[in-house]
Parts: structure tokens; C-alpha cells; sequence
């Protein structure tokens, strides 16, 4: 699929978002970190890069997230893309946990800054972020060792994660499913189904599906190559074909909504876990039961 190059983004917004960037601070965080060698540090040779991803444009970035520019300008333009607030969006799905989470896992994490946040609400639970962009967890690592967090970051993909079957109370992702071909998103949701404890909960944050199908225009803001494909789907459908139950949208200032779903509680089968201490980011010498290594 080709990724146009005369979005509205690239003919008016980007200008005016450059405008309020310190492009030189920027540049100099950018020099600041050798970012192949850190980087090296997230890449697992187990995790294969799926062509949906690595062959797109994303935000009008070329070669998409997998280059440290995307993991440089991220924070700073989404600052400003998500109205009324980055911080007021990203807290409505914080806002929405209802459970009490021990382990939380967060898909499609990028710079981290919803992970950073689950923390610093859940700063007793052990919190995963994932991310196919090593780049983009160079950058997370930083953000959270400059407030002080103790979060895991590791490289996979939110399809196939590779941890352990019913480890987690809350699985997150945040502005990811527009980036996503529908099926793809389908699956995240089932591989979130297969990773939480029964009556743990899942919830996404993303564009407002009703809102994007009733103002095509806004579709054509970004360079997004499946962001109609995502406004023509439904998250609240995919995720009772996933298996979640008490599932409800909730309208983030119109422009977003968070939904949530719950796995529902077993009558038999019960898995049950301790959970364990984390040590920066080797877990599979923890013990860690998400990784199939029980204490």
C-alpha cells in the first residue's frame, strides 16, 4: 500500500508543529545516545518483524518506527496531536482500570508514555512494556530512568509475545490498533486473552472509531496507511470474537475512545501465581511465570 505524501499533515499541520519544537534540543538528544549500540541491547533474535509494519510509513516517518528518528520525534509531535491534552488522553485509560493489577503488560508501549503512567498508579504491580521497535525502547528506558521507574521493556511482537498463558490482571495498548491491519488487531486481542488471569482485563486506547467514519477528513491528517481499515472495524467486536465479556467503549473528548473488556472467570482451570521481583530486564532467569519458569 502506498503512503501519500500530500497529507493534510504534510501541507499544513507539520509546519506549524515544527514551529513549536526545539528542533536543536532535539538534535542534541539525538547525538547524545548511539542508539545502534543501545538498541542491540532490546533486539531478540526470536522476534520476526511482520511485513505490515516494516514496510510502511507511520506518521509521516520514513521507514516507519524502526530508525531512532521515530524513537527522537515521537513524544514531541504526539504533544500536540492528541486534543485537548497527551496527558488527559492517555489518563482516561489509566482512569479506567478496574481491577487491581499485580502484573501489567503494555502492547505496543513505543516511548512509553502510558507504561510510565500505569506505574506511577500501580507502583506496587510489576509493569511489562512491549514494543517491536528496539529504538523506540531506547527511548522508553530513558523516560523511565529519568522519573525514577522500575519498568521491564522488552522487544516482541503484540501478536505473539511468547509469555506465559494467564500471567497478567491487566493487558494495555495505547494508539496502537489505527496503526494495525484489522486482523492483526483481532489478534493482539486473542494473544491478550491467552495472557490474563481470568476476570483480568484488557483495555485499548485509540482513535474514536464512530467519530472517523462520520469526518473522513480526519483520516487524511496523518500518514497512516490502516487507519481506515481500523475506522471501518469495531474494537467492541473484536473483542467478543476474542472472548471478553462486559465489553464498553467509553468516549475520550470524541476523538479517542478507551474500551474494555474482562476475561471472564472460569469455573475450573484457575491459574494461579506469586508474583516475583524484577531485575532490570532479564525475566527469564527470574523465575518468572511469564516465561514458563515457576519458582
Amino acid at each position: 500500500m502506498a503512503v501519500r505524501q500530500d497529507t493534510i499533515w504534510e501541507r499544513f499541520l507539520s509546519p506549524v508543529v515544527r514551529l513549536l519544537i526545539d528542533e536543536d534540543g532535539l538534535q542534541r538528544y539525538a547525538d547524545s545516545i548511539n542508539w545502534e549500540k543501545e538498541s542491540d541491547r532490546y533486539r531478540r533474535d526470536d522476534v520476526i518483524i511482520p511485513s505490515y509494519y516494516s514496510n510502511q510509513n507511520f506518521h509521516g516517518i520514513a521507514g516507519g518506527y524502526l530508525n531512532s528518528d521515530a524513537a527522537v520525534t515521537y513524544d514531541p509531535v504526539t504533544q500536540y496531536v492528541l486534543p485537548p491534552n497527551e496527558g488527559i488522553v492517555r489518563q482516561a485509560l489509566v482512569d479506567a482500570v478496574k481491577v487491581k493489577p499485580r502484573r501489567i503488560l503494555d502492547l505496543g508501549c513505543g516511548t512509553g508514555s502510558t507504561t510510565l503512567m500505569l506505574k506511577q498508579a500501580f507502583p506496587e504491580a510489576e509493569v511489562i512494556g512491549l514494543d517491536l521497535s528496539p529504538y523506540m525502547l531506547v527511548r522508553a528506558e530513558d523516560k523511565a530512568r529519568n522519573a525514577g521507574l522500575e519498568i521491564v521493556w522488552r522487544h516482541g511482537d503484540a501478536e505473539k509475545t511468547g509469555l506465559r498463558d494467564a500471567t497478567f490482571d491487566l493487558v494495555t495498548a495505547s494508539l496502537l490498533f489505527h496503526e494495525t491491519p484489522d486482523a492483526v488487531s483481532l489478534a493482539i486481542l486473542r494473544e491478550s486473552f491467552r495472557l490474563l488471569v481470568t476476570g483480568g482485563q484488557v483495555l485499548i486506547l485509540d482513535g474514536n472509531q464512530k467519530t472517523l467514519r462520520q469526518l473522513e477528513w480526519l483520516n487524511d491528517v496523518f500518514e497512516e496507511p490502516y487507519i481506515r481499515e481500523y475506522a471501518a472495524s469495531s474494537t467492541e467486536a473484536n473483542m467478543g470474537a476474542a472472548g471478553f465479556e462486559a465489553v464498553r467503549s467509553q468516549d475520550v473528548w470524541w476523538i479517542n475512545q478507551v474500551t474494555s473488556g474482562i476475561k471472564p472467570i472460569a469455573t475450573e482451570n484457575v491459574r494461579q501465581y506469586t508474583p516475583t521481583s524484577v531485575d532490570n530486564n532479564d525475566l527469564e532467569g527470574l523465575g518468572s511465570p511469564a516465561f514458563g519458569i515457576m519458582a
